[in-house]
């Protein structure tokens, strides 16, 4: 699994062998959550969370909203088109 990003100590990844819509993991000591990213250009929508905290999330969505073209441009280079 591809870490893309580092963001805190967390390990934004996308896993090869996974399924569309283009998500990424967001993942930490116990914590993880499933952030789809709406290709090419957002909004980025929060699918699962799990010990995170309503703050920790939002904080998250802003990071990642910056980061969703290069997020979409790796989900592509590993995934390619489908």
């Amino acid at each position: 699994m591809p870490t893309i990003l580092r963001l805190d100590g967390l390990r934004v990844v996308i896993y090869p062998n996974d399924h569309t819509p283009e998500h990424v993991h967001v993942i930490g000591a116990g914590i993880e959550a499933v952030f789809d990213l709406h290709c090419p250009a957002g909004p980025v929508a929060l699918r699962e969370s799990y010990s995170f905290t309503v703050w920790q999330l939002r904080g998250l969505m802003g990071r990642l909203s910056k980061a969703v073209p290069e997020l979409c441009s790796e989900w592509e280079n590993i995934h390619g088109f489908e």
